[in-house]
């Protein structure tokens, strides 16, 4: 299949869904994968048909995250079937190799081709969003997610409070207002320590980073999630925190995060207004 065919096939899957958005990072250990798996149990927990597309190849962890270990996609026709968990269709390269050990070491230019077969091929049927979780950085993968998909509605842009951390999401946002790709929000991981014995706050990377950076570039910050216990062992579990510990602060936080990210896309006629 030519570059034009594959363009035509990745333009008719993406037509059928409404919101398509990109979660990325400057750097890695942010909690980004743990973000964008708990959006989008969010939007499907409000009622919206979801699905997340994990295009980090190199260390794809969307369907650990899931419950969705050693479960793969079946293909038939030309066309490929995702995993369906909680009613999410779920697509990753952790869903097609069977040794999960073995490192992928690929160059750009396969990388860039199995996205787009995950973007053109893929049987996501119509859907109201889908969430694409992508590699720390500014390189292969969120590039191509960029280039190849028609109307991306934005990206998302998760940081943690150090500036270290802060430095490299000044880089996400310059990375998408190069490619012209809105910037929905900015959301602080792992904001604060909430102890779980006396329930006070400990701010062990600092705090308020991310909204100085988000004032700093006229970027609406979107929330700033605590760290607690409980979203280590439910993570390694496959149980994302937003439903299983939805009256906690993370919880309540990630849920208010959902909610203003459906509003910005929803009331803005399916696509947020640029803001450069």
């Amino acid at each position: 299949m030519n570059n034009m065919q594959m363009n035509e096939k990745i333009n008719e899957t993406m037509s059928k869904i409404k919101h398509k958005l990109i979660v990325i990072s400057g750097k890695g250990g942010v909690g980004k994968t743990t973000v964008a798996v708990n959006l989008a149990y969010g939007l499907a927990l409000q009622g919206r048909i979801t699905g997340i597309l994990d295009v980090d190849i190199h260390g794809p962890n969307v369907c650990k995250l899931m419950g969705l270990d050693n479960q793969f996609m079946t293909g038939k026709e030309g066309r490929i079937f995702p995993l369906i968990k909680d009613n999410i269709r779920v697509a990753s390269m952790a869903a097609i190799m069977k040794e999960q050990d073995l490192p992928i070491i690929w160059r750009g230019p396969l990388k860039m081709k199995i996205i787009a077969q995950f973007l053109g091929e893929i049987e996501w049927g119509e859907l109201d969003y889908l969430v694409i979780d992508s590699p720390p950085g500014t390189g292969d993968e969120p590039l191509s997610v960029a280039q190849l998909i028609p109307k991306l509605d934005g990206s998302i842009i998760v940081t943690t409070p150090q500036d270290v951390a802060l430095l490299d999401a000044t880089k996400t946002i310059n990375f998408s207002k190069t490619l012209n790709v809105p910037v929905i929000g900015i959301i602080e991981n792992m904001s604060t320590l909430i102890c779980p014995h006396c329930k006070t706050e400990i701010n062990l990377f600092k705090s308020g980073g991310g909204e100085k950076i988000s004032n700093k570039y006229n970027i609406e910050f979107l929330g700033r999630i605590p760290i607690e216990p409980g979203i280590v062992e439910l993570s390694d579990n496959g149980k994302p925190f937003i439903y299983f510990l939805k009256d906690s602060q993370s919880g309540k936080v990630m849920m208010n995060i959902v909610k203003r990210v459906m509003e910005k896309l929803e009331n803005k006629g399916g696509t947020y207004e640029k803001i450069y």
